[in-house]
């Protein structure tokens, strides 16, 4: 699993509709990410591997 802090560029591997997504904080598996097309949603990292991205790359 791949550490998040607050900053992070991400995309979820099974949602590529929402876009890009920062991460807002990371506690443990709980991830809060403010995607741009979904909005801020908690993300349980111990399910699912968001995938670190660029953001100046679409």
């Amino acid at each position: 699993m791949t550490r998040l802090a607050p900053g992070d560029y991400v995309r979820h591997p099974d949602k590529p509709e929402w876009g890009l997504g920062q991460v807002q904080s990371a506690i443990g598996n709980r991830v809060t990410v403010n995607f741009e097309h979904a909005g801020k949603l908690l993300i349980d990292a111990g399910t699912i591997e968001l995938r670190p991205a660029d953001p100046d790359e679409d």
